[in-house]
């Protein structure tokens, strides 16, 4: 067994922790941009279309994330294609959180009155011009709250990912955790650093969404 103090046991999960920060800001934006994307088809005029994001949407929520992770690494395996385990853990929650971002995004514009879509077109405002110039900039404020609260989820979902080996946070715990049998310090440790990731996050979105609420009564 390995001596590792509680300063050497701190440090390198903290060393681990700066990739389960970044795998989390990727998967956020890329994950946004996509999720905006599908949110644009998701309302589109065209049943086709609407029809393809609604089924991607129901795969990616409606099936477990440690499926769709061993899917995308194991399965392009199959076809001779050797995929990084970050490559794949980012890919992964990227396709997974866009598909909870668009309909979170999709309620709060299904929220905005009828009339200010009524209003638009009759400026001759096309679709996308609707969307940009009148729909969205009310949506945001509504979308802020439950946006950043599932920025939370993100955060803990890239525990899954080490499964795949993907060096974060959890796989950090678990190799220190080999090295030392000290699982109740390592886990307890590992679980604080979660804590401290996720908790102001949480607290910011229930700031927002009763500041949201006060505003929406007055």
């Amino acid at each position: 067994m390995i001596s590792f103090s509680l300063w050497d046991i701190l440090r390198n999960l903290l060393l681990a922790g700066r990739w389960t920060v970044l795998l989390s800001l990727a998967t956020f934006v890329l994950g946004g941009m996509l999720g905006l994307l599908i949110l644009f088809i998701r309302t589109s005029k065209h049943r086709a279309l609407r029809n393809f994001a609604r089924v991607y949407i129901e795969v990616f929520q409606g099936t477990p994330l440690l499926m769709q992770l061993f899917l995308v690494f194991f399965g392009v395996a199959l076809f001779g294609i050797e995929v990084p385990a970050w490559l794949a853990a980012g890919l992964t929650l990227t396709l997974w959180s866009a598909s909870f971002l668009a309909e979170i995004w999709r309620g709060c514009v299904e929220a905005i009155p009828k009339g200010q879509w009524e209003a638009s077109s009759v400026l001759a405002m096309n679709y996308v011009q609707q969307m940009r110039y009148v729909i969205l900039p009310q949506a945001l404020r509504i979308a802020i709250p439950p946006t950043i609260g599932f920025s939370v989820q993100i955060i803990k979902g890239t525990a899954v990912t080490s499964i795949i080996g993907f060096v974060e946070l959890s796989k950090a715990a678990t190799i220190i955790t080999n090295a030392t049998f000290m699982p109740f310090t390592v886990y307890a440790a590992a679980g604080f650093f979660y804590f401290m990731l996720c908790w102001p996050l949480s607290k910011y979105s229930q700031f927002l969404e009763r500041k949201f609420h006060a505003a929406h009564r007055h």
